[in-house]
């Protein structure tokens, strides 16, 4: 499964779940991080209140804010013309 820093929300825990299982290799760099799902509420004076409503948390219990998810292999010499087998060799 590819995965790169715009990998976020729903995505990211689909990743983290198929790694946590072992039902996919991870391979990219690392992901967005974004472990959080939150709600403004707007308030009297034009400003807003974000309310946590949800944390991604993934099978085996780890907590994906500001962390992502790390590949597990990533590749080493890779451009974007390049197949996946020569960015994964």
């Amino acid at each position: 499964l590819l995965v790169d820093g715009r990998t976020a929300s729903a995505s990211e825990i689909f990743a983290g779940a198929l790694q946590d299982n072992q039902r996919a290799v991870v391979v990219g760099s690392k992901t967005f991080g974004k472990g959080r799902i939150q709600n403004v509420q707007p308030l009297e004076n034009g400003s807003g209140l974000a309310i946590t409503r949800a944390r991604y948390i993934t099978p085996k219990g780890r907590d994906l804010h500001g962390v992502g998810i790390i590949p597990n292999k990533a590749p080493s010499h890779c451009e974007s013309a390049d197949s996946a087998r020569t960015c994964l060799a």
